[in-house]
């Protein structure tokens, strides 16, 4: 086998991958984008070269032995951005992964590494190919040793030859140093000859073929001017060739034979590919480089047909399988069960009807590992069957390791945990209206193969836990919050159907009284939900001022419209037109849609794994978002009613949780003060901003530090409070500093939060939440000022949001203790909602706001109002 040597520049190749790659950032924060293109080109040598030995060179600091000889030498580089220099610890991992040699040699260059290999292995008999962003380089061309210079992006590139050298320039390789002499060079900071360029240069030397050679006939040179340059300069040529050239007699700590190169671990690589996030070369490396395949990728199992106890045991993973989102409608379609005694497959029909599987799932000593522990609870409960004791839940915890990834199945999670699952649900199941359940055999295997997976993840995930500090946050907070909120979704919410009817009802004759206005209005009628015909309206018609008209007409977006509210009568009753349209549609129309035939309850999912911020949401209805401000949206909540005669709807919500959050966390004393004297916290922050007394505070000046007060929490920007304010940017900017000035600890968090954010990669909630902020590094300015922003509000939301989950739990435990039959029914951001019997309100009235408020203790107190009625809509 011939001997063929790769040298690559490690620091011009990394450069390149750089700049021609956008900015990527893996899970944990570190951009990877250089490190991405760098394994790209790898990939691409291994496979194109096949080299016998291999080495990338890297340069060991700033100084050389140039700088001796030009001090300025490589003066006036800009600073490696921040962004890349991080990535080079990863790259020089990578390459150790591969088992690739790397080297670097104080006070030398990587270019002197590479002449001085290269000339070596030249004289072994080697074929050697360099690989460089620098064409410095390409004078070690010879008819043995290929420069390879990257000329755009990281994959084309072009093959310097004695023969395209000759070419391209019309000199040797060797000359390629006199050339850099009398021209130099701008990016390496050498001078050269001042007003000599490549052309001038090129034809100077094929008449006197050397920099010396010149000199000692400069006579010959005709042309005055530069002749002159040439007299004035000739220091400054011979050391511009002196730095340009290439020692290739570097004393190497590094011989030939340890730059040989065997091949790679594909596991050892993998693991590499998988802590940088590049799932997409997982698949290139091939199936069998995935950690604990073998076990996954051989799936032998047992279809049962009917259960013992041996197919059962203390410790098990189980699998409970549901074909849609909604697990409220759709059926369980199979399960399985994998343990120590092996792996099973059961029908869901066996599940139900088996007195042994029902007995076990519910006995609160044998320990499951599941899937969506919410989503096998109540799916289980649907079919009568109780089920207890989950110890841990996969998808739970891959979501507080990283809430920014969302992950579709347990193949996904699988995958992002080092673990191949051979096939996702979509691949199983088909997509959209071809999704169905396929035969037996195919879905046994799929389900086993899935709890297989659960089961090789569950330990990394623990000790992922472990390492973060998070194992507190997954196991008092997030896990048992997930067994409450599955009992609140299947306990579901009373809907009075009639009730919601009549408001339909009432809906749709208002509509109809609106769009008589409107068409009157307009003079004549038209359809009022198309688009083009109301634009043709507006802005034809009625000559109202328009945006730009695009090819598909006018934008009559709600933007739109509520700036050209005060310009016509017209306006504002088509955005309430609108407004109730969406109450009709959505929320009266919708929900009675999901009203469940048999409890006549809506039973709304509420998805735990989906903000980045741990904030509850809530689907299949979205009971959070009801429109409020309109008393027609209100109202809807009359039609949420008790499920029992004599109960009440009882509801509890914290009184502006998140700026004593704030407070707490921000530790300014002026925030605290005002929270611990129970003070009107705007008015007090309007006496604060404005240097006025309490009784000085007009509405105006609340309703500015209000805005102001709620816009820090939400990280606002100097044009965000202009448009909430109707300011000037100048003016809200101006108020933004008087806030920060008279609050000064709420400055000082800002700052540092958003420096522990560029250090770490990411924020933490008070109960050791994260959240990763990639983009805080970004060179864009939008971008990272955005990132900033995140990082100031996502500590305060998400510590709200832990408290509310961390009251639910408390609540639970103190229902159950005192024996009470209230039942805990909905939680809508800050606000938690219960039916009781009317007799044990006496007892909520003290033990709610008791519990809440002491959910966890700040440096202020909480504070939480309460009230009950008839309905939802009276409780408030």
């Amino acid at each position: 086998m011939p001997k063929k040597l790769v040298l690559i520049d490690g620091n011009s190749i990394a450069y390149r991958a750089f700049f021609a790659l956008p900015l990527l950032n893996n899970d944990k924060g570190v951009h990877t984008n250089a490190i991405y293109g760098f394994t790209m080109i790898l990939m691409k040598i291994l496979e194109d070269e096949k080299p016998s030995h291999m080495l990338v060179a890297f340069d060991a600091g700033k100084t050389t032995f140039r700088h001796e000889t030009f001090k300025e030498y490589k003066g006036g580089r800009q600073k490696t951005p921040p962004e890349l220099s991080e990535q080079f610890p990863f790259i020089r991992e990578l390459l150790d992964a591969y088992s690739i040699s790397r080297y670097e040699l104080p006070n030398y260059e990587a270019d002197d590494i590479i002449g001085t290999l290269s000339r070596q292995a030249e004289k072994d008999g080697f074929e050697v190919k360099v690989i460089s962003g620098d064409k410095d380089l390409t004078q070690l061309v010879s008819e043995h040793i290929t420069v390879d210079i990257t000329r755009k992006g990281i994959t084309d590139v072009d093959s310097y030859t004695p023969q395209f050298v000759m070419e391209k320039y019309g000199l040797s390789p060797s000359q390629i140093i006199d050339m850099k002499g009398l021209m130099g060079d701008s990016s390496d900071n050498i001078p050269g000859v001042p007003g000599v360029g490549e052309k001038t240069a090129i034809k100077l030397l094929k008449e006197h073929e050397t920099l010396e050679g010149l000199y000692e006939s400069l006579e010959k040179v005709t042309a005055k001017k530069l002749k002159e340059k040439l007299e004035e300069n000739k220091e400054q040529a011979i050391m511009s060739k002196e730095l340009a050239t290439i020692n290739c007699e570097a004393p190497l700590e590094i011989t030939l034979s340890e730059a040989e190169y065997k091949g790679f671990e594909a596991k050892t690589v993998a693991g590499i590919y998988k802590e940088l996030g590049f799932n997409s070369l997982l698949d290139k490396l091939g199936a069998d480089t995935e950690e604990d395949l073998e076990p996954i990728e051989d799936v032998q199992f047992e279809m049962l047909v009917e259960i013992a106890e041996e197919h059962l045991a203390d410790e098990s993973v189980l699998i409970v399988e549901v074909l849609d989102d909604n697990y409220h409608s759709s059926s369980i379609i199979g399960l399985a069960v994998i343990n120590e005694n092996g792996s099973y497959y059961v029908p869901a029909e066996l599940a139900v009807k088996s007195e042994a599987f029902k007995k076990w799932a519910a006995d609160g000593t044998k320990r499951k590992t599941v899937y969506d522990a919410k989503q096998s609870i109540v799916a289980l409960h649907w079919q009568g069957i109780e089920l207890n004791a989950v110890e841990f839940d996969v998808l739970l915890a891959a979501y507080i390791l990283d809430p920014s990834q969302s992950f579709a199945d347990a193949a996904g999670v699988a995958r992002h945990s080092g673990i191949h699952l051979v096939q996702s649900d979509e691949t199983v199941y088909g997509k959209g209206a071809k999704r169905a359940i396929p035969e037996t055999e195919k879905l046994a295997e799929h389900l086993v193969r899935k709890g297989l997976a659960l089961k090789a993840v569950k330990e990394k995930l623990q000790l992922q836990l472990e390492e973060n500090e998070q194992l507190e946050l997954y196991l008092h907070l997030e896990m048992p919050l997930s067994i409450i909120l599955a009992e609140m979704e299947a306990t579901g919410v009373s809907v009075d159907i009639e009730r919601l009817e009549e408001m339909g009802r009432q809906l749709t004759d208002r509509l109809m009284t609106l769009e008589e206005t409107i068409h009157r209005l307009a003079g004549e009628a038209f359809n009022i939900n198309s688009p083009k015909q109301l634009g043709s309206i507006l802005f034809d018609k009625l000559g109202l001022p328009a945006a730009k008209k695009t090819k598909t007409g006018y934008s009559t977006s709600a933007d739109v419209l509520e700036k050209l509210a005060g310009k016509h009568e017209i306006v504002q009753e088509i955005l309430h037109y609108r407004q109730l349209g969406k109450l009709q549609s959505t929320y009266i129309e919708g929900l009675l849609k999901v009203v469940h035939k048999d409890t006549r309850k809506v039973h709304t999912r509420y998805v735990q794994t989906l903000t980045q911020t741990g904030r509850l949401s809530s689907t299949d209805p979205n009971l959070q978002n009801i429109p409020i401000r309109l008393e027609e949206g209100r109202k809807i909540r009359q039609a949420f009613v008790p499920s029992e005669k004599d109960w009440v709807m009882f509801a509890a919500d914290y009184s502006q949780i998140e700026l004593r959050v704030l407070a707490h966390i921000a530790g300014d004393r002026n925030l605290i003060e005002a929270f611990r004297n129970d003070l009107d916290i705007h008015t007090k922050t309007a006496m604060d901003v404005f240097g006025v007394e309490a009784d000085a505070v007009t509405s105006n000046m609340r309703r500015q530090a209000k805005a102001v007060n709620f816009g820090i929490v939400y990280g606002i920007s100097d044009y965000g409070l202009s448009q909430s304010l109707n300011i000037t940017r100048k003016e809200a900017g101006e108020f933004i500093k008087r806030y920060l000035e008279s609050f000064d600890g709420v400055k000082e968090y800002m700052e540092e939060i958003v420096q522990e954010a560029k250090q770490n990669g990411y924020v933490k909630t008070l109960l050791h939440r994260r959240r990763y902020i990639p983009e805080i590094t970004s060179r864009n300015f939008n971008v990272r000022s955005f990132a900033e922003r995140t990082a100031m509000n996502t500590p305060i939301q998400g510590s709200a949001a832990d408290i509310i989950k961390k009251a639910m739990i408390d609540m639970a435990a103190k229902l159950k203790e005192e024996k009470l039959q209230t039942r805990l029914l909905l939680q809508v951001h800050d606000e938690l909602i219960f039916e009781a019997p009317k007799e044990e309100i006496p007892v909520l009235e003290k033990l709610v706001p008791q519990v809440m408020e002491h959910a966890v203790e700040l440096k202020v107190p909480l504070k939480v109002d309460y009230s009950y009625g008839s309905s939802w809509y009276d409780a408030k």
